[in-house]
């Protein structure tokens, strides 16, 4: 029996007061993780942080409907049940997987927190016989499949043409920072640093083995150096670059992956083979550096080349020519 099952109820086997006492802590939950989203929208996209702010209010409301209906139907003492008692239910996700996804993931989260509840509701309903409780549960039902609208109505209130363009910007601009710089930085770092060790080894040993292993040392170790210095250099609260671990996992990740590419091929035992098919790898790692500076970072498309493709050029004739020699 997989842990944990056992203590869970099925959801037909709730009673009616289990069943308002599930939605009460539901209301009570999703207020919070709005109120959340709202804090950690505040500095950076105020407008947002207004409509996760009202969006809350009404599940507060929603809530004291709820309590109400309780109160007249059973008392004051509201049962402890909560969406993990409850086998089958639907979860929400943590609060800190979601923002650190950025801005349009917490709107399509609360889009999708909306459309469950209004599935709960209508359930719930069907399952009640007391007809003031059922009633209620079907308002509800009602108000949370008009909750993505009425999010609409609240964006357009709070979030109009400018605000929004403004916030998209801002979300834009950070995640360049945060995310895309710091991994480019360590992409080109990755694949034109390591040319040098790695091809010397090759032409120095003609031993695939060999050529491997450094190349997975280089990569690696370079990757933890460029993470490590990425992640203390700037603790990012003046630059606004964002948290540094973020941006040290970008680098880092990058970095390692830069040089994997050119080294990996060599776990192919035939020596030119290899060369051959890590040669193209190179040829197609610098290229998508010089995209990705043209794209994201506004580099002009033959600046980018130039730069990028004939310093990986110098480095990979420098270890062609040390590693001959």
């Amino acid at each position: 029996m997989i842990p944990g099952l056992a203590t869970r109820r099925r959801f037909s086997d709730l009673s009616e007061q289990e069943i308002l006492a599930l939605a009460i802590s539901s209301e009570e939950d999703d207020a919070r993780i709005y109120r959340t989203y709202a804090e950690r929208l505040r500095q950076d996209y105020p407008a947002s942080a207004q409509v996760f702010d009202a969006m809350a209010v009404e599940e507060d409301t929603h809530r004291q409907w709820l309590i109400e209906r309780h109160r007249a139907r059973f008392g004051e003492v509201i049962p402890l049940i909560r969406r993990e008692h409850v086998a089958g239910f639907y979860a929400r996700k943590p609060v800190w997987l979601i923002e650190n996804l950025g801005l349009d993931r917490m709107r399509s989260e609360a889009a999708a927190m909306e459309a469950q509840a209004a599935s709960f509701y209508a359930r719930a309903a069907a399952q009640t016989q007391d007809a003031a409780t059922r009633k209620l549960l079907g308002d509800l039902a009602a108000a949370e499949a008009r909750h993505e609208a009425k999010a609409g109505d609240l964006t357009e209130r709070h979030l109009d043409g400018e605000a929004r363009a403004e916030e998209d910007s801002a979300a834009h601009r950070q995640f360049l920072l945060t995310w895309v710089q710091p991994g480019l930085a360590g992409l080109m770092d990755g694949s034109v640093s390591t040319l040098a060790p790695i091809f010397a080894t090759a032409f120095a040993t003609q031993d695939p083995h060999t050529t491997l292993l450094v190349g997975l040392a280089a990569s690696v170790g370079a990757g933890i150096s460029m993470g490590f210095t990425e992640a203390v250099h700037d603790d990012g609260v003046l630059s606004g670059r964002g948290a540094p671990w973020k941006r040290g996992l970008a680098s880092g990740v990058m970095t390692t992956l830069g040089g994997l590419g050119h080294a990996l091929p060599y776990l192919i035992p035939d020596f030119w083979m290899a060369t051959a098919i890590a040669i193209a790898v190179v040829f197609v790692e610098l290229w998508a550096i010089v995209w990705i500076q043209n794209r994201y970072m506004d580099t002009p498309f033959l600046r980018a080349t130039f730069q990028v493709v004939l310093g990986g050029a110098l480095v990979f004739a420098a270890g062609v020519l040390i590693g001959g020699g």
